[in-house]
């Protein structure tokens, strides 16, 4: 056989021991993506077991997402791997949750241990379970400045503060920025956090007309002209939900209005990252932009480490100060992490793999939906798919719901009562790309209409 497993004694059930052997060697690399497992008998007979205890491992290796079993072909080793949720889902594949894929390749579990190895031999655990200092130390700082820095040359560590996820960023540059009635400039179609956010400080949300591209730089300058906005948000790389990306002319039109108009822009950069060759707009005006990025949507959502880029150093101390006021400090153990792996390069390897995979599952997505009307970026973790006419959004997604398969529409981004009139599908959140064919398939028959047989085969 081409792979035997290495069963360590007294850890357990032999059949979770043999579970450990599997993911043991697919972190080590032994095994491979796509790699053929043995037949069930044929690891019986060699390890001299009995049939059912292979067959438990086997089918408990399928649930945590180490395998996959392919009808009339075999056992094979997972695209991805996952956790195993604590309950059973409500639907059979949910696309609904926009996050990033989990390839084997980014080894997250094998990286995860090996950087906190590397902080508790660097100062000890204990040393990042006290208070610390709101906004980041300066090694943190340093650490994000110089991720940051290849897209935006203006970065500097006295600028920045490291925040427990965007969405506190978001509520932060808001409390300090705005009043309860003051207006926001957004998309038409907006980030779901950020109305949340605009609706507990009392804050006014105005939607700008958009195209395949993104915000209109005139309809734009006329909401600034008209509502005199304290902020302008934009998700200008890979928008949410739309997929739309500004070109850099538009990007530069977006930065001269905000300029001319005196206010500031909050630029979300959520999937920046995943297109290192689009320069944020915030490179244009660093003086005028609150610059986000976290790691949620290219690393994993539960890292809750994000990086603001302040407008200038007055500015960083007060986005520190609302930090204290709000949540005191990011998690100093999880930062601590990130800023071995910054350091180290492994943060960049993840992305790159996490990169790889969206490519890999926005291909898949293109067979599937060939003749659909879809927007999509070639490394994003979504889609965005208007309606054909046969179809209102409501009874769309009540059809899918049936058939096992949860997506978002557009009204959930709506900044004016005027939904945008389409789904918004997230290709990262399905536990493989097996898993994702199936969804897709679904998707692709439902899309054809009212009856036409849409079904999870």
């Amino acid at each position: 056989m081409d792979w035997i497993p290495t069963i360590f004694e007294g850890q357990g059930p032999l059949y979770l021991r043999i579970v450990a052997a599997i993911a043991d060697d697919v972190a080590s690399g032994r095994l491979v993506r796509g790699q053929q497992l043995p037949t069930h008998r044929a690891l019986a007979r060699t390890l001299g077991i009995d049939l059912t205890t292979v067959t438990r491992a086997y089918g408990e290796a399928r649930k945590r997402g180490l395998i996959d079993a392919q009808v009339g072909r075999g056992s094979f080793v997972s695209e991805t791997t996952t956790r195993t949720a604590d309950g059973p889902p409500r639907v059979t594949i949910d696309l609904s949750m926009n996050i990033p894929p989990q390839p084997v390749e980014a080894n997250l579990d094998l990286r995860i241990a090996q950087g906190l190895a590397a902080v508790r031999g660097d100062a000890g655990f204990s040393a990042f379970l006290s208070y610390a200092r709101p906004g980041g130390s300066d090694e943190e700082r340093q650490a994000g400045a110089a991720w940051l820095h290849p897209r935006i040359p203006s970065a500097r560590a006295d600028r920045l503060v490291v925040y427990p996820g965007a969405q506190a960023i978001v509520f932060n540059v808001l409390l300090t920025r705005t009043s309860p009635g003051d207006v926001v400039l957004t998309e038409a179609a907006t980030y779901p956090g950020l109305k949340a956010a605009a609706a507990r400080l009392g804050v006014r949300l105005v939607g700008v007309a958009m195209d395949e591209e993104g915000v209109l730089p005139d309809a734009l300058a006329r909401a600034c002209a008209a509502h005199k906005p304290k902020a302008v948000y934009l998700v200008p790389t890979q928008h949410n939900p739309t997929t739309a990306t500004l070109g850099p002319a538009r990007r530069q039109a977006v930065a001269d209005i905000i300029d001319r108009s005196g206010t500031v822009l909050i630029e979300d950069d959520a999937y920046g990252a995943l297109e290192p060759q689009v320069a944020p707009i915030a490179s244009l005006i660093p003086a005028r932009t609150y610059y986000a990025a976290s790691l949620s949507k290219v690393i994993a959502p539960a890292l809750r480490v994000a990086y603001l880029l302040a407008p200038d150093d007055g500015t960083e101390q007060a986005m520190r100060s609302a930090l204290q006021a709000t949540a005191q400090m990011s998690a100093s153990l999880m930062v601590a992490l990130v800023t071995q792996w910054m350091a180290s390069g492994v943060a960049e390897q993840i992305i790159r793999a996490i990169r790889h995979e969206a490519a890999g599952r926005q291909q898949l997505a293109a067979r599937y939906l060939t003749g659909t009307r879809v927007a999509a970026r070639p490394h994003g973790h979504h889609l965005w798919v208007p309606l054909p006419p046969q179809w209102t959004r409501e009874d769309l997604i009540v059809h899918l719901l049936r058939h096992g398969l949860a997506v978002v529409g557009g009204d959930a981004f709506a900044v004016s009562d005027d939904a945008p009139n389409g789904i918004r599908v997230s290709l990262g959140a399905a536990r493989n790309r097996a898993d994702l064919a199936q969804a897709l398939q679904v998707l692709a028959f439902a899309l054809k209409g009212p009856g036409s047989g849409a079904q999870i085969v």
